[in-house]
This record gives structure tokens, C-alpha cells and sequence, in this order.
């Protein structure tokens, strides 16, 4: 099959190979994609449609026939029982944005039922005016809404540390990242009424939870971009996201989003809390400390097929699909692989495109029945691209887990099953 390589060595299709040899196998499915079957005439009728329906209710649910679609909790040993974690679904998500009930959440201290008229957010330290608010008065505030990925900094750990591929599909292995609209108040609003003092520099953020997480953060990220979250796709936030009131550091590690957030300490260093020192510390290769790794690298995973899944019988037209993000900007470009890196195919990227935001890819596959590798690539608008497993195992020491970024494979077996694999 003819094909070009581009600057980056990635083969594009060229208009003889897509109408020759393999090349065939994309057009007929960018032809077959999604065809209907043959209609054939019946006289039946559904139940449904011989009769008027049920009522509707105050507060609409997803179909019965979507109870399959939800999220599951990480096993955890009765002494671990508070510390939760419960994954997102991604390999049944469609666009960018995650359904408010379906969206991550990781628990330290189980989740605080909050009494919103009893909730104050206060701001004090190294500040001209110590100040507090209750929820009213936030309310009252102009607000912003942006679109955003949260990741937990542990997300597909297990492939950084188990030395074989843990045999699980998309939502256990990838499950702690999701995407929302979320809408609130500016930062620097509140930090510039209350005025900030010469050699201010840091802010511990303190939730009202029972553990009382904390995470030092650099007051000029904070002032940059962070938000005061009061909505999350329309709606006030759920108790497990934070409600009623949660920190978002867009592209940062999902820990330092604290969430109940009641406290804002301005400061001139680190408080080098709890959650900050251990946890939340990366240990590299040589036995260095990386402390205040906070961004969330670029990063893909293909969710359809999946492990798990079965691909599509040999010679039916079907698509490999995914997800790409980077805490530090857009996504530029995902190239996929069919064969284990051998050769790159670049994937169409669905709009819209976001600044730290999930962005949907796509590729047009026709399986040939036999063993295969896939890969996916993805590089941001800043030129970072997505490292292979090794190239980031060599970075960090053996046990290290955080900010794991590397290229997912998903081997299909000639039987059409998709499990998880090194490459």
C-alpha cells in the first residue's frame, strides 16, 4: 500500500493507496460506517406505540435500559473503607463533556453532607481584609462557565506499576478522568477584595471535609485561571463533586480541585500539608523528589475497542475512536496505529477543540481478522507529545504511579477480543 510520511514520520493516505490494496478497507468503511439494515415490510407494532406512555418525572434518569452505564468503585479493604473511588464509564461516553452522575470522584474521607445555609468560604493570611462569604453572597457574584478535564493524578497507575498489563477495560484502567461545563466565580475576584500583601506568594486551600484535605497552590496559577465552582453542567454541584462549593485549577491534578472548599490561606510558602508531602510526591529514577508536579500531561486512550470489548467481525467497516487531553492547552493531533507502532495514521479530531478539555478522535478501521495492535498519540498545541511506556519508566522509579501519561495499547486477538497490553 502507498503511503506518505510526513515530517513527524507518520504515514497519511494518499488518493491511489485509499482506492488500492489495504487502502480499501478506509474507504469501504467511510463508506459502511453506521449503514442501516434492509427494510423489510412488517405489520407488527410495539407494544409501546399501542398505548399512551407512563408520566414523567420531577427530575429526569437515564433509561432502564442504560443501568449498565455507571460508575464503579475500586475495591478497598474494610480499614480503607472512607478512601473511595469510583470511575467514569468512558469507553460508553459520546463528545466531550461527562454526565454530572457519571463523572470520577476519589474520596480521602468519605463525602460530608453540608448544610449549604451553614457553608462560609473564607479568605485570610497574608491579606489586607480577611474576609468570609456564605453562599448567597457567592451566588450573587458574576460568574464564568468553562469547559475543563479533571484528572486524578493516580489515573492508569496500575499500568505504571503492575509488571503485567492488568487484564481490565477502559473504566477500571482509565475510569478517574472525566469532562464538565464548569460555572463560578473568578479567584482573583475574591483575592483582590480582599487584597493581597506584598510577598504573597502561595495559597492553602483547605476543604470541609472530615479529614480537612489540603494542597498548597502558587498564587499565580490561582490568579491565571482557578475558579470558586458553584455549577457543573448546569446544575449545582453533587455532594461527590464538592457541593457546595469546590476549587478548579484547570489542568492540574484532581486533588489540588479541593473540593467543600471552606478555607483560602494566603501565604508566602508551602504549608507542605498531609496531602502534599507523601502521596502526591513524585520519586524519579535516581531517587530525586519531585514535589508540586501539578499538571496533568498529554494524554489518549482509544475507547472503542477497548478491553473488554469485542471488535467488529473481520471485514465490517467500523471506526477506532477515543479521547485525548492535556492539562497544559489543546490537543493538536492523535495518531493511531493499527500494527503495534509500525506505521501512524493521523485521526480526525471532533470539534470542538478546547483549551484543556477532552477532544474527541476517530480513524476508520476494517479489521482483516488477524492479531492486532492499537495504539493511540496524541500531542498538544505546545508540541508535547505522548511518551511510550518505557521512555516513561525510565523517568521515574519502579514504584512511582502519579501523572502516568504513557501510550495505551489494546491488542485484538484473532478472535476478535481487545485486552490490555505493553508496547
Amino acid at each position: 500500500m502507498e503511503q506518505r510520511p510526513d515530517e513527524r514520520g507518520t504515514a497519511r493516505w494518499s488518493r491511489r493507496a485509499l482506492l488500492t490494496g489495504g487502502g480499501a478497507g478506509v474507504v469501504a468503511a467511510l463508506a459502511g460506517a453506521g449503514r442501516a439494515a434492509r427494510a423489510e415490510p412488517t405489520n407488527a407494532v410495539p407494544p409501546w406505540m399501542r398505548a399512551p406512555g407512563g408520566p414523567d418525572e420531577e427530575y429526569g434518569r437515564p433509561s432502564t435500559y442504560e443501568a449498565h452505564v455507571r460508575r464503579v468503585r475500586r475495591p478497598a479493604p474494610p480499614e480503607r473503607a472512607v478512601m473511595s473511588s469510583w470511575r467514569t464509564p468512558l469507553e460508553h461516553q459520546r463528545g466531550i463533556i461527562t454526565p454530572s452522575g457519571l463523572h470520577f470522584s476519589v474520596h480521602h474521607n468519605g463525602v460530608p453532607a453540608i448544610d449549604p445555609s451553614a457553608h462560609r468560604l473564607m479568605v485570610h493570611g497574608m491579606v489586607e481584609r480577611p474576609l468570609r462569604w456564605d453562599l448567597e453572597q457567592l451566588l450573587r457574584y458574576p460568574m464564568v462557565s468553562r469547559i475543563h478535564f479533571l484528572e486524578c493524578a493516580g489515573n492508569t497507575g496500575a499500568n505504571a506499576v503492575m509488571p503485567m498489563p492488568l487484564q481490565a477495560g477502559c473504566q477500571e484502567l482509565f475510569g478517574e478522568v472525566s469532562c464538565s461545563e464548569w460555572t463560578g466565580v473568578p479567584l482573583r475576584v475574591l483575592l483582590e477584595e480582599a487584597g493581597l500583601k506584598p510577598g504573597a506568594s502561595w495559597v492553602v486551600a483547605e476543604g470541609a471535609d472530615g479529614g480537612s484535605h489540603a494542597r498548597s497552590l502558587p498564587l499565580k496559577k490561582l490568579l491565571d485561571d482557578a475558579m470558586v465552582a458553584l455549577f457543573q453542567n448546569g446544575e449545582r454541584l453533587r455532594p461527590s463533586q464538592g457541593y457546595p462549593v469546590r476549587l478548579l485549577v484547570p489542568g492540574w491534578e484532581g486533588n489540588v480541585n479541593v473540593k467543600w472548599l471552606h478555607r483560602l490561606e494566603v501565604s508566602d510558602r508551602p504549608a507542605f500539608t498531609k496531602d502534599e508531602s507523601g502521596m502526591y510526591t513524585q520519586i524519579l529514577e535516581d531517587g530525586r523528589l519531585e514535589r508540586f508536579a501539578f499538571t496533568m500531561e498529554v494524554k489518549s486512550v482509544i475507547t472503542r475497542p477497548s478491553g473488554g470489548q469485542l471488535t467488529a467481525p473481520p471485514g465490517r467497516p467500523t471506526e477506532i475512536a477515543g479521547l485525548a487531553w492535556s492539562g497544559r492547552g489543546k490537543i493538536a493531533r492523535v495518531d493511531v496505529s493499527v500494527d503495534g507502532g509500525t506505521t501512524w495514521h493521523p485521526a480526525t479530531l471532533g470539534g470542538p477543540v478546547l483549551d484543556r478539555a477532552f477532544t474527541t478522535f476517530s480513524l476508520p478501521w476494517t479489521w482483516d481478522g488477524k492479531p492486532a495492535l492499537l495504539l493511540s498519540r496524541a500531542e498538544d498545541e505546545h508540541g508535547v507529545v505522548q511518551p511510550s511506556r518505557s521512555r516513561w519508566k525510565a523517568r521515574y522509579a519502579a514504584h512511582s504511579y502519579n501523572h502516568y501519561n504513557a501510550i495505551q495499547a489494546w491488542a485484538v486477538g484473532a478472535d476478535g477480543t481487545v485486552e490490555n497490553r505493553y508496547a
